[in-house]
């Protein structure tokens, strides 16, 4: 993947619940490779889970999931509040671990994994590998982080509007989140399953004089879940773009509210 190359976004189905609001984190989206555009467009769509995904299929050499079996949770449910099993038990540094070992585990895993693998984190070395090795399954950890740091170079940094070392700019914010709209197990074998997460992702650098303002994009995650250590690890990742729905008419707001947003706003813990 060369820093040249467009990601835009992807998205999903089903029902999440949120629950445990947390301190500040910055978090992200990826999509499908696109051929290079504007700087402005390239930030747009850039997102994490597109070099997570391109880098998992390099290690493991896997295809898409595919599988049949329904969740168990009753579509249409009023999605007010986290039901069933408390989702997380623990932390692993910055990322929630520790779940149910069933259908409910595997989704609320597989939501806060996305968040977790689309933070700003992920532009910096350690951060990224502690992440890479809080999420996924110990097998493919090592790979995964050896080409994670060729992919985030010096150069595709630059490309993002970040210092070699993926920091932003004095007087401006990175911004990389993802957030889950919505989860479901597309198939789910006791010990293995397959999670589609629906996401609305948010990129770029936020501040006055801001030349790569924060955008948005839609995308549907697919995560292969294994049960590796008492808990849910990744093995591999697919990803979709869209569902997208249509702009609503609200404002753009300035740069400096932007920032002002993501310093001030903190993320969830997510629940099924």
């Amino acid at each position: 993947m060369s820093p040249g190359d467009e990601h835009d976004g992807y998205g999903g189905s089903g029902q999440t619940r949120t629950r445990l609001p947390e301190g500040n984190t910055g978090d992200v989206h990826g999509g499908t490779r696109r051929p290079a555009r504007s700087s402005r467009s390239l930030l747009a769509g850039l997102g994490v889970v597109a070099l997570l995904v391109a880098a998992i299929a390099f290690a493991n050499r896997g295809g898409t999931p595919t599988g049949t079996s329904p969740s168990s949770d009753t579509p249409g449910k009023a999605a007010t509040a986290p039901t069933g099993t408390r989702p997380v038990t623990d932390t692993d540094g910055t990322v929630p671990t520790g779940y149910a070992h069933d259908e409910q585990g595997a989704q609320s895993a597989a939501a806060n994994y996305a968040v977790a693998l689309g933070s700003t984190d992920m532009f910096q070395k350690g951060p990224r590998e502690a992440v890479v090795r809080s999420t996924h399954d110990p097998a493919v950890t090592d790979a995964l982080v050896k080409n994670l740091n060729n992919s985030y170079s010096p150069g595709f940094l630059a490309t993002v509007g970040l210092t070699p070392e993926g920091l932003a700019p004095s007087g401006l914010t990175f911004v990389s989140r993802t957030i889950p709209v919505g989860a479901k197990v597309k198939d789910y074998a006791g010990n293995t399953a397959t999670a589609e997460i629906w996401c609305m992702g948010l990129v770029g650098l936020a501040g006055e004089g801001s030349t790569k303002p924060v955008t948005s994009s839609w995308f549907t995650l697919t995560q292969k879940l294994k049960w590796v250590g008492n808990d849910w690890k990744i093995t591999g990742w697919d990803q979709t773009e869209g569902p997208t729905p249509v702009n609503g008419d609200n404002r753009a707001s300035a740069a400096d509210d932007i920032a002002k947003a993501v310093e001030g706003f903190g993320g969830f813990t997510y629940a099924r």
